[in-house]
């Protein structure tokens, strides 16, 4: 089967995973290997089964109900909850966006030369305009051939020497330590790969598929279409998480082997990690490295703004959909444009864009708890989502991905002496 025929079966699944490999997820990866080495492995192997989980949750949420998740909450749970996680969620995007954008412009600077700060604007305006000229159906496409991209940090491992049997040992075999920079490194992993706006996004466009397909409506007014459209949430959900997760594996790895071993230890972006990967592992994989974050940016950039678009428009009952028009949906595109613009402003201001960025992953992990919690009392309620509650094996892994994620964010805590 073409590459076009696969890219056309899969959907939100495949996008909203590789979107969570953004430049700055990419800057925590890299830290997480270089400060740490093989011994960050086993975080990728964990997350892998609990984020199909609660992404197969969060889609069905959507598909099911026809809603977003933060018009969910807004239906059947307190105002102050909603305006809170979609506050933080809102800032914590705009900061990613920022950082993505730098990080783009960096990449491109350190390949081409040139102006960094005219990049990023340039970047900003093309993933501005590419959601709100582009029609949905190709803006889609798009987003499903900028996921190969990703294919560049796979590629990075096989140039590079690997100790596979040790590896291996290190994945299955875990090696933990009760210290602040590596509990807080493990949440910040855990934050920028089981991110909450990955759970709206994707619940965003189970219902944009559903509104893109005249035949097409809620699965709780239409039980009949439920078989099909959950068979394939399941195949691109564990199709599109598992190219997430291999990928961040993978950069974990090369990051490991390459710069930890060589002793460079402390990796602040992501354009950082590919000009250290120069001298030691070759021009190959410093251009595989540099133009993989670009790729993953224009991915992530428009995912990062459209899910804060889709949550804010829920919590406050505007239309929100990339399938209609900005002269039919003016709150929320401006909610797009307002989150890229700032993201762009950002990579002028005065300020440390890297701090705020490992503390916007390490915000993530904290806010996912909650949000959680939320997701999962939802998903297990008959008044919203009739028949079709969640089974008892997706509680199972709800619930699991939801008791690690708080006991990440508590040992954090508490090895901070908070």
């Amino acid at each position: 089967m073409s590459a076009a025929l696969w890219l056309n079966k899969l959907g939100p699944g495949l996008i909203t995973g590789a979107a969570d490999d953004d430049p700055s997820g990419i800057a925590t990866y890299s830290q997480a290997g270089a400060q740490f080495g093989f011994n960050m492995l086993w975080t990728i192997f964990l997350t892998y089964p609990l984020m199909v989980g609660v992404q197969v949750i969060s889609a069905k949420i959507g598909r099911v109900t026809g809603h977003g998740l933060a018009t969910s909450i807004r239906r059947h749970y307190s105002g102050w909850l909603l305006y809170f996680i979609v506050g933080l969620l809102l800032v914590a995007n705009t900061i990613n966006i920022g950082a993505d954008l730098a990080a783009m412009a960096a990449a491109l600077n350190l390949l081409l030369g040139g102006p960094t700060h005219f990049y990023a604007v340039g970047f900003g305006a093309a993933s501005l305009l590419l959601q709100i000229i582009v029609p949905y159906k190709r803006y889609v496409r798009i987003l499903k051939w900028l996921t190969l991209a990703l294919l560049a940090y796979v590629g990075t491992a096989f140039v590079v020497h690997m100790p596979w049997a040790q590896v291996m040992t290190n994945t299955l075999m875990p090696h933990l330590a009760w210290k602040t920079e590596f509990v807080t490194t493990v949440v910040a992993v855990f934050g920028t790969t089981i991110s909450p706006y990955l759970f709206f996004w994707q619940a965003s466009e189970e219902v944009e598929e559903q509104r893109a397909n005249a035949k097409a409506a809620p699965l709780k007014y239409a039980p009949e279409q439920a078989s099909a459209n959950f068979r394939r949430i399941r195949i691109d959900t564990f199709i599109g998480m598992g190219f997430s997760n291999a990928v961040a594996y993978f950069i974990i790895l090369t990051t490991a082997v390459t710069l930890n071993a060589h002793g460079v230890t402390d990796i602040q972006t992501s354009a950082q990690a590919a000009s250290a990967l120069r001298p030691i592992a070759g021009e190959l994989a410093f251009w595989l490295f540099s133009a993989g974050i670009i790729g993953t940016g224009l991915l992530a950039v428009p995912v990062l703004a459209g899910s804060a678009a889709y949550a804010v428009a829920g919590a406050f009952n505007w239309k929100s959909s990339l399938g209609l028009s900005p002269a039919l949906a003016k709150k929320f595109y401006s909610i797009i444009a307002i989150s890229t613009l700032v993201g762009v402003a950002i990579c002028f201001a005065p300020i440390d864009p890297i701090k705020a960025l490992y503390w916007s992953a390490v915000i993530n992990g904290v806010i996912s708890v909650p949000i959680l919690v939320v997701m999962m009392l939802i998903a297990r309620r008959s008044d919203i989502m009739g028949q079709f509650v969640i089974s008892l094996r997706l509680k199972v892994l709800g619930w699991l991905c939801t008791g690690v994620m708080a006991s990440a964010v508590v040992a954090m805590f508490v090895t901070m002496g908070i």
